[in-house]
Parts: C-alpha cells; sequence; structure tokens
C-alpha cells in the first residue's frame, strides 16, 4: 500500500477549483516515522521532526487566520483495518481557500514542510465544510 505524505497536482487543483465563500476544515490523520527522513542526513524521531514543523510553521498559519480545531491521539481502530495505525489526528481551521494556497506558497512555510516530509510515514488529509452539530450522529441543525 503506498504511503501518501504530499497531494498531487491533481487533487491540489481540484482542492483549489473548489472554492467557496467561508472556512475551511482540514482532517489531519497522521502516522510518524520511527526515525525521519532527512535528505541532508539529520538524524532525530519522526515525532521531534513534525515538532520542528509544527514551531516553524505556526507563525505563517496564524498569520493567515488558521486555527486548530480540534486535536487528540488516536488510540484504537475500532472500525477499519487493523494494521493501519495513526499516532496523530487533528482539524485545523482556514478562513478560506485561499488561506490554504497562500500557506503552502509562502516561502517560510515551503522551508518549513521539509520536516513534516522528513516526519510522516503516512498521513491523510481530508478537506471538510464545517457544520453544527445536531442532537442525532451525523444531523446538523444548519447546512447551507
Amino acid at each position: 500500500m503506498p504511503a501518501y505524505i504530499d497531494p498531487t497536482r491533481e487533487s491540489f487543483a481540484a482542492f483549489r477549483e473548489m472554492d467557496r465563500p467561508g472556512p475551511v476544515h482540514m482532517l489531519n490523520l497522521i502516522q510518524f516515522r520511527e526515525v525521519a527522513a532527512y535528505d541532508d542526513g539529520t538524524e532525530t524521531t519522526g515525532t521531534a521532526a513534525y515538532a520542528n514543523y509544527a514551531r516553524e510553521s505556526a507563525p505563517i498559519f496564524q498569520r493567515l487566520g488558521g486555527r486548530q480545531v480540534w486535536l487528540g491521539t488516536p488510540e484504537l481502530m475500532l472500525i477499519g483495518p487493523q494494521e493501519k495505525s495513526w499516532d496523530l489526528a487533528f482539524i485545523a481551521e482556514y478562513p478560506s481557500v485561499a488561506a490554504f494556497v497562500e500557506m503552502l506558497r509562502d516561502e517560510a512555510y515551503r522551508k518549513a514542510v521539509r520536516h513534516r516530509q522528513a516526519a510522516v510515514a503516512d498521513s491523510r488529509l481530508i478537506r471538510m465544510k464545517p457544520a453544527t452539530p445536531g442532537a442525532a450522529f451525523g444531523s446538523v441543525t444548519n447546512q447551507d
């Protein structure tokens, strides 16, 4: 099974084409490498490399109006393939599609992302439209 680290050109183009007003939530599922895979031979753990990515990218994320909405540490795959595990799950909010695209194109972010690429063994990044939860599972109180 292939690992997924970065978006493809096609998926990124589809992301940009889905422009709409309002915030975008990005569900991140991350599996770290035990040992980070830096091109320059830097030796550290995947967890430490990801912490470097978070530290260096945070100012850009915040400047563009991003915020972390939710974070959790996965404990057990109750439904799904047991051989797949995630070390970190979180939802990041961007005020718009343009803000997310601007972050990816920012020169400082492009330098910071090397830490993410070295840290991550596999990941999923799922774009979501925020909604207000209703009282029942999967129900919403407002949906545009």
